[in-house]
């Protein structure tokens, strides 16, 4: 096909209704894409897509799809994060095949796989979890977005190395990665693009983990400077970008 006879719309994009959210992934949901986020375990990927699902249940279909916990446990989440459970829909299903069939007699615009890691394929023989279920659950997943415009996250465990559990060819087969990243102890958390064809990959969305779940941040430097009254020996306060926001923040020495 001539490049010329391509009709070049400007991509569609649905907000989530979480601004740190929808700047990191470049203004918000396009339709069709595929979305992996990675994070170490119990750090709120599960809580921080919830959350979206909630604010955007009332706009567009959604379905949670979970193979880590049960439906009991899903809703036990939602009911404490004050999230309304009406428009949340939820399956607790682990094969890909039963999955996909269920999605496309519900037609949700936005699919939420927690975690890729337990999706199997009655294709394949190996063990759920393993590098060529994963990748062959993931490969199915992103045909069906494309092919049907449902936006699609996938929950991606991180391993001790660092690395998204599972194979490395996941990150190549996704619109966008994103890595959810906090230090043990502090209720901070920073959501950072790694990849994203819809987006810029510098940008940095900022959370703080409260009782209600995750919070945004619209100004970090707030959380990076100490509430000094005058000047301070071996403290100086430096200017940094990180994507289209600039930061302070206070070195010390």
């Amino acid at each position: 096909t001539p490049l010329t006879a391509v009709a070049l719309d400007a991509e569609m994009r649905t907000l989530t209704g979480i601004g740190e959210l929808d700047r990191v992934l470049g203004g918000g949901l396009v339709d069709g894409s595929v979305v992996l986020i990675g994070g170490d375990p119990g750090i709120g990927k599960s809580t921080l897509l919830l959350q979206m699902l909630g604010t955007l249940g009332a706009q567009i279909p959604s379905v949670y799809v979970t193979g880590e916990e049960s439906l009991a446990q899903v809703a036990s989440r939602a009911q404490r994060l004050d999230l309304p459970l009406g428009p949340l829909h939820a399956l607790a299903e682990t094969c890909i095949e039963r999955i996909i069939e269920q999605a496309l007699s519900s037609r949700p615009r936005v699919l939420v796989i927690d975690s890729i890691q337990t999706i199997w394929t009655e294709l394949l023989a190996a063990a759920p979890g393993s590098v060529s279920q994963v990748r062959e659950s993931a490969a199915k997943l992103t045909r069906f977005a494309k092919e049907t415009g449902t936006s699609v996250f996938l929950v991606g465990h991180v391993t001790k190395e660092g690395g998204i559990a599972g194979p490395r060819v996941l990150e190549h087969m996704v619109d966008a990665v994103l890595y959810f990243e906090g230090e043990s102890g502090s209720r901070f958390r920073v959501l950072r693009a790694f990849k994203n064809r819809f987006g810029a990959v510098n940008e940095l969305g900022v959370f703080a983990m409260s009782e209600k779940g995750l919070r945004e941040v619209p100004n970090p430097s707030a959380i990076f400077l100490s509430a000094h009254s005058g000047p301070t020996s071996g403290s100086a306060v430096m200017v940094t970008r990180e994507g289209t926001r600039p930061l302070l923040v206070e070195v010390q020495a």
